[in-house]
């Protein structure tokens, strides 16, 4: 039955990553949307589950916000030594971004729809009316993770091709974490600590890259209100999901 769910999930995945792809020619506002999906879904989504779920504190502040922080400063300690290391080996540094930033940022959201697919599986292990409320959730933001995965990918000059690629590892991930939670459960502290840490990261991604770059060359009211909008959505998501 999860699997079942879960593939639900990866169609959802796939109409986010498609419906990023089909309006090119609004790149401003797209980026604008992704920023805000990002930024809600780390501030209404992650972090709250993480600071519930890590639960031990470390000099009296959460592990969770540790690990957020960390996150935020390892996202950025990787794409300036990928950006150095491209400038070092002859490319341009001025505006150029990185390839391999994209694939990493792809690929963390392709791991965080497996522990998606995971909390799936292990909520049917509780109970059918568990399982119900946490695929609801899963499956609605799984629009938005899709959505930002083809973004963040083609953001950073990988082609299409790589974009369609991780758009549907992305979607299949959360199939892949529900078959395997039949096998293997995920402690609660370490799933916190991963929420927290991936929140960082996202959170880096959307405040230092995608924002400024759907206002560099358009930086219109429509860029801001698809912003607003996108975390709008999430905190609906959120909300409907209680």
């Amino acid at each position: 039955m999860a699997v079942l769910v879960a593939l639900g999930a990866f169609l959802m995945t796939l109409a986010g990553g498609w419906t990023a792809g089909r309006v090119t020619d609004r790149r401003h506002l797209v980026l604008g949307l992704a920023g805000g999906l990002m930024l809600g879904v780390v501030g209404l989504d992650l972090l709250p589950e993480s600071l519930r779920a890590a639960g031990d504190e470390a000099f009296g502040v959460p592990v969770a916000l540790l690990l957020f922080v960390a996150g935020f400063l390892f996202a950025h300690s990787v794409e300036r030594l990928l950006a150095t290391r491209k400038a070092a080996h002859g490319g341009a540094e001025n505006g150029q971004r990185t390839p391999e930033v994209g694939l990493t940022a792809a690929a963390a959201m392709v791991l965080h729809s497996a522990m998606d697919g995971v909390a799936i599986g292990a909520a049917f292990q509780v109970g059918g009316g568990m399982g119900a409320a946490v695929a609801l959730a899963v499956i609605a933001h799984d629009f938005a993770d899709g959505f930002n995965t083809f973004t963040l990918t083609t953001l950073y000059g990988n082609d299409r091709r790589r974009a369609v690629a991780m758009l549907v590892a992305d979607a299949a991930a959360p199939m892949v974490g529900a078959a395997a939670a039949s096998f293997f459960t995920i402690p609660e502290p370490v799933l916190g600590c991963y929420l927290g840490f991936f929140g960082g990261a996202l959170l880096y991604l959307a405040a230092a890259e995608i924002l400024p770059e759907a206002h560099h060359a358009h930086s219109a009211r429509s860029t801001l209100l698809c912003t607003v909008a996108g975390a709008g959505f999430i905190w609906l998501v959120v909300g409907l999901a209680e």
